[in-house]
């Protein structure tokens, strides 16, 4: 494997394979300029994920092609983060036709789910632990169903069977834990000491397997081959879903997700949620996704100077940090699964409003900010959700022009610790509101339990496109595609990417560097900066009143490809073990 690609770069010009010649045969391998992938790019949490993407663009699949055989491989390599038995949203856009949508493999509520299913006998919220440890954590998994919508609409390949080759041989034979899998499985962490994790974390010797020891998952590579052939029936039905119930349904605190609740299961495609920012159009899934937040952070930061200031400037984070202040209050509050609330995700972003919530900035002090009241704005009760992240994302590129950004993820470090034929389930129920209702009003919260229900989630990948003059922020009336960048990091998801698109789209800095500034996460009353920031940044903020805490966030690990004169670059966060590599 060539060195990963992660160096400044600049935009450019789109230059792409053409001709009969090059859209029917495989990619011959190529040498390309340092930082330059003239075809097609991926960037991904862990360089085994990168390869196999990589193997199957070369191959002649496509970026949903390669996709599945990134995500497959990152459930082996990356279980404390995403896996078969979870969820993702993926934003895909269509080289050819020009279009953008939105694939939502969010995980479900059971049919036997209820408002209260996350309180305790008094009535009170569960403690955060116990209901991730519980079995009422797991919905229906939608990721590989959503996986394969999107390849079947957009792959290349004679179905998906040989995207799962790559991941298939690494659990057969073996594959080098990581040292930051190794940390995970180290942790005290409740999730990573359940009995299924400490047997498949344990060597025959007794001791836990650490960085650089060989790891093998038959069983993962038993379901694999099974989903090649069956598709995703083959954990959404059948032996392997009698297992998921089977599990779930075990104490402590069993849930009621059935077999039928599994086989029900169906992703959705939707609109991206598109907006104009200065000379762009960036795109993020709608709610239930985290993109409108995103958004929010965007549309206020649009009014002010931060363009101009650029990231040496402490004022440049103060703006940014009461931006994601009034932003997260809006999408706390008010997001939750559309198809039952109203969401007012346009009013969220409307230019008028953004620029009345940044009217606010100079006025916000140490108190959580209130949530504002965007046009179409519902009653809502408030909401207490705990969001833990146990996520990936990645980016992929590939020669015809099609872009994947997507965010993939079993929630919590290791899901809810449970295991079934070589996978973790997620626990990504205890991302719905803890408390139902408001406690003065009745209201119900917009986040609250339901059957059948999609928790609110702060997974926001992202494409951005050139903006046409006239043209607005439709998704069909964009120009070139600029860049895609997704990351995880739970609820502060939504504070990297945006802090990644200021640095790339206002400040005009290489993705790499974009990436690596320090992140800072203003959510509620507390600022969160991370280790190494610069300290007359946290004197401007101090200096405002605002509470500044070290960063108790989840790591970033953002990942970008944008496109550039002659091809594609990329980055991934120094924090995690990602690369970017291309051909």
């Amino acid at each position: 494997m060539r060195t990963p690609l992660c160096f400044a770069f600049a935009f450019g010009v789109l230059v792409l394979a053409s001709g009969a010649d090059a859209r029917s045969k495989p990619a011959r391998e190529m040498s390309y300029a340092p930082g330059l992938a003239p075809h097609a790019m991926v960037a991904a949490a862990n360089p085994l994920a990168v390869k196999a993407g990589l193997k199957i663009l070369r191959e002649g699949g496509s970026a949903a092609d390669a996709a599945v055989a990134v995500q497959a491989v990152l459930g082996l390599v990356e279980p404390q983060s995403s896996g078969l038995g979870g969820g993702a949203f993926m934003v895909f856009h269509d080289g050819h036709t020009g279009k953008t949508v939105v694939y939502d493999g969010r995980e479900t509520a059971p049919a036997g789910a209820s408002p209260d299913m996350f309180l305790d006998a008094t009535g009170k919220p569960l403690g955060h632990f116990a209901g991730v440890m519980s079995g009422r954590s797991t919905g229906a998994p939608g990721a590989m169903a959503m996986l394969a919508r999107a390849q079947a609409e957009h792959g290349r390949l004679r179905g998906w069977g040989a995207a799962f080759d790559p991941a298939i041989r690494l659990a057969q034979e073996g594959f080098a834990v990581s040292p930051r899998m190794a940390g995970m499985v180290a942790l005290k962490f409740p999730a990573a000491r359940t009995p299924d994790a400490n047997a498949y974390f344990t060597k025959p010797d007794g001791t836990r397997y650490v960085a650089g020891d060989v790891l093998k998952n038959a069983a993962y590579a038993g379901v694999l081959k099974r989903l090649a052939k069956e598709g995703p029936d083959a954990i959404l039905k059948g032996k392997v879903a009698a297992g998921i119930t089977a599990k779930v349904r075990e104490a402590p605190l069993p849930g009621t997700l059935s077999e039928a609740d599994l086989a029900a299961y169906q992703p959705k495609v939707r609109e991206a949620l598109c907006r104009p920012y200065r000379a762009y159009v960036v795109c993020a899934p709608p709610p239930p996704g985290g993109g409108v937040g995103v958004l929010e952070i965007l549309g206020i930061l649009e009014t002010t100077d931060i363009a101009a200031r650029g990231p040496m400037d402490p004022q440049a984070w103060v703006l940014f940090a009461q931006a994601s202040r009034l932003a997260y209050a809006d999408r706390d509050h008010y997001v939750g699964d559309p198809g039952f609330v109203t969401v007012p995700a346009e009013g969220m972003i409307d230019p008028a409003y953004d620029a009345a919530r940044a009217a606010l900035i100079p006025t916000t002090g140490a108190a959580a900010p209130a949530f504002g009241t965007p046009p179409g704005a519902p009653a809502a009760g408030p909401d207490k959700t705990p969001e833990p992240g146990g996520t990936s994302s990645f980016v992929i590129v590939d020669r015809w022009g099609n872009v994947v950004s997507m965010t993939t993820t079993v929630e919590s470090v290791f899901g809810s610790g449970r295991m079934v034929e070589g996978f973790f389930l997620n626990n990504q129920l205890t991302d719905f509101s803890f408390s139902p209702l408001d406690p003065v009003t009745g209201a119900p919260a917009a986040n609250a339990v339901a059957a059948g229900k999609r928790p609110r989630s702060s997974m926001s990948p992202v494409i951005v496109f050139e903006r046409l003059p006239g043209k607005g922020g439709a998704p069909d009336k964009a120009g070139r595609f600029v860049l895609a960048v997704g990351s995880p990091g739970g609820n502060s998801i939504i504070a990297y990417v945006a802090k990644a698109l200021v640095g790339i789209l206002d400040w005009k800095m290489d993705p790499k560097a974009a990436i690596t500034l320090p992140n800072i996460v203003a959510r509620g009353a507390v600022i969160s900066v991370e280790k190494g920031a610069d300290p007359a940044v946290v004197a401007a903020l101090k200096a405002r009143g605002l509470t500044v805490a070290a960063d108790a966030g989840e790591e970033s690990g953002l990942h970008v490809v944008i496109r550039r004169k002659g091809g594609y670059a990329g980055a991934a966060d120094p924090r995690r073990e990602g690369v970017a590599d291309g051909y």
